[in-house]
């Protein structure tokens, strides 16, 4: 038995990493930026439930002791850099053997998006620890759907992107049983940087008519300028959004969405979850 820490506790592919850590028999730190029903479910699972901020080392300092692997991931917007430059020095300081790193497929040092570009950065300051880690460069989540439900069930996929960009969106579920199979497997994926694609690419035109043809109803595309669709989602009160969203349009036309993997499928020992079974898993939100 081994102890993990896993930041992002309570989020898309947190939840499920510690669910699928604990599940190996593992001791889990879950580290949660508030206490609420998510992360009393993640402490009901049996998980050592740690509060603090990703920005504070000595909040994070006692969720980091003792641990042999850690997982870290940080929300869009402003703090990533710094928080992983937090985060590998309480690993340092730890003796932590290795880290799984949340980071976007387009990560490179001439991102357009600074998001993005902070995701490179950030990869840089975990080789500079010294701490092996694993960069998951993973593409578009297929909980995308799951932000616009509300719009899918009036009929509408809305996107800021364009109708025939391409790319294969991957469940955290699987994202989560990649992370713990990097961390409790860490020797053959130490110091590496993976693209994670889903099982089937589609362009975002073709996406909507498999959501129609899955849920029995008329899905149509719709597109949106950026700063149209952040309103709409409500994320408008802070600029990264526009910005980040505006930047990978451009990377989808640059075709950088785009591609393939077995990597995923490889270090999980089975099939991904494609999207038509993830819309079905999902109908009661998207009918």
């Amino acid at each position: 038995m081994k102890t993990y820490l896993v930041t992002g506790a309570t989020g898309a592919t947190g939840a499920p990493t510690v669910k699928y850590l604990l599940e190996k028999g593992h001791r889990v730190n879950a580290f949660v930026h508030r206490v609420d029903e998510r992360s009393e479910k993640l402490r009901d699972l049996g998980a050592n439930v740690f509060v603090g901020d990703a920005l504070k080392l000595k909040e994070l300092r006692p969720a980091m002791n003792g641990v042999d692997g850690a997982y870290f991931v940080y929300p869009l917007g402003n703090g990533l850099v710094e928080a992983a430059a937090i985060f590998a020095q309480a690993a340092k300081e730890a003796g932590v053997k290795n880290i799984a790193n949340m980071s976007h497929k387009q990560s490179r040092p001439d991102a357009r998006s600074q998001t993005t570009l902070n995701h490179w950065l950030s990869e840089q300051v975990f080789e500079w620890s010294g701490v092996p880690t694993t960069h998951l460069r993973v593409t578009f989540f297929a909980q995308w759907m799951l932000y616009i439900a509300p719009l899918i069930r009036e009929g509408r996929y809305l996107t800021p992107f364009d109708a025939d960009s391409r790319f294969a969106p991957i469940a955290t579920r699987d994202i989560a049983k990649i992370i713990a199979g990097v961390l409790t497997n860490p020797e053959p994926h130490a110091n590496k940087a993976y693209v994670l694609n889903g099982p089937i690419e589609y362009s975002h035109k073709e996406l909507a008519g498999v959501l129609g043809d899955t849920l029995g109803k008329d899905v149509r595309f719709e597109q949106v300028s950026p700063e149209d669709f952040v309103k709409i989602m409500g994320l408008d009160a802070d600029p990264t959004y526009v910005t980040h969203f505006a930047a990978v349009k451009i990377d989808q036309q640059e075709k950088r969405l785009e591609g393939l993997d077995t990597i995923g499928s490889t270090i999980i020992g089975g099939p991904l979850q494609t999207p038509a079974e993830f819309i079905a898993e999902h109908r009661d939100l998207l009918s």
